[in-house]
């Protein structure tokens, strides 16, 4: 699995990677790099760290390979462009490397790269290829994700209180390795998926009556947060609660977040969030909570996407078998803001704390 280096461990690294080409091209030898097959066949399951992994395979990329030379040759441009990001001390954005390797070759009509997607692909090769994670190639993504609480950090030299930062909380940084945890008074961490959720709890203070720390994924959890969540989760021993849609999109998201996910699985150790629970919304809520007439009708997406659910490994627990085939049973989902149906206050005054009292969650 994927491991945090220090900065003269990942220039050594990027040194060798290069140095070992070289010695391949003055052998006569074709130039190559072994690098993890990514992708649902060589991704699996660890049970008992709870976890995914990446499995065994391992494929072989060739400069001098016709289906092989364009993907190399975009690996160590990206792999050139990070040492040299290393030994100046900067960091940049995964945009800014697409713009800044982007060129015409010379003498030729083709490009090093035509999207970004490019880029990035070469960028989590390198990553697989030489058991790093990207923050220690000095790249990041655009931060996305928010966060409030009873907590004080230090972030580079600035001291930040997470309790007085207004409606739109602390912005969750990409790269959240240098962030340092001062003072935290609170009892277990809540995430949201949705920015309304957020909005809700924020603006009633939900978080400061019942000692919570609150975080908005806005959807899919970025990096940044789910490191943020790990650490919270791992170092400072917060329980871990999730709300989403009753959906199964909604709970891939927070299973992505506690297990880590098929794309990424190989750094599962730094972003997985394995003692997290699920606290809602799930089927059983729907009927508890009387729900049923703010119920949308699923979609044959949403049923191809739960049929799906139902096969993972890590969604075979009994609880989740169960929520899964009544969601195919009665072809019904939900949003968490269904619950304001009840009054605009309930998700933040009744039903989080409930189901906390209560233990009422899923593994």
């Amino acid at each position: 699995m994927a491991k945090s280096v220090s900065r003269e461990e990942m220039r050594k690294k990027l040194k060798e990677l290069g140095l070992e080409q070289a010695e391949k091209i003055e052998k006569n030898e074709n130039p190559s790099i072994a690098i993890p097959v990514r992708g649902l066949s060589n991704v699996v399951f660890d049970a008992t760290g709870k976890k995914l992994d990446l499995g065994e395979k391992i494929a072989k990329r060739y400069m001098f390979h016709t289906s092989h030379a364009r993907k190399f040759m975009q690996t160590m441009i990206v792999a050139a462009f990070c040492e040299e990001l290393i030994s100046q001390g900067i960091h940049t954005t995964l945009r800014d490397v697409y713009y800044a390797l982007k060129h015409t070759l010379p003498g030729t009509k083709e490009n090093t790269i035509e999207e970004q997607v490019e880029s990035d692909h070469a960028i989590v090769d390198l990553e697989v290829a030489l058991d790093v994670i990207r923050e220690n190639l000095h790249l990041a993504a655009n931060p996305k994700g928010r966060v409030v609480g009873r907590v004080i950090v230090k972030d580079t030299g600035d001291t930040i209180d997470w309790s007085k930062l207004g409606t739109g909380g602390w912005a969750v940084p990409s790269i959240i390795e240098q962030v340092e945890f001062k003072e935290i008074d609170a009892d277990y961490v809540l995430v949201a998926e949705k920015d309304a959720v957020f909005m809700r709890l924020h603006e009633d203070k939900a978080w400061d009556k019942n000692r919570y720390i609150l975080v908005t994924t806005a959807g899919q959890a970025a990096r940044g947060t789910r490191r943020l969540l790990q650490r919270l989760s791992e170092e400072q021993n917060l329980p871990i609660y999730c709300i989403t849609d009753a959906d199964p999109y909604g709970w891939y998201i927070y299973s992505t977040m506690k297990y880590g996910s098929m794309a990424l699985a190989h750094v599962s150790d730094r972003l997985g969030c394995p003692k997290m629970h699920f606290l809602g919304l799930s089927i059983s809520d729907i009927e508890r909570y009387d729900l049923r007439n703010v119920t949308i009708k699923a979609k044959e997406v949403d049923i191809k996407r739960g049929q799906e659910l139902l096969t993972y490994e890590w969604f075979k627990m009994k609880e989740w078998q169960t929520e899964i085939k009544k969601f195919l049973e009665k072809g019904y989902k939900a949003e968490i803001q269904a619950l304001t149906s009840k009054h605009l206050r309930f998700i933040s005054q009744n039903y989080i704390p409930e189901k906390i009292k209560g233990k009422d969650f899923l593994p």
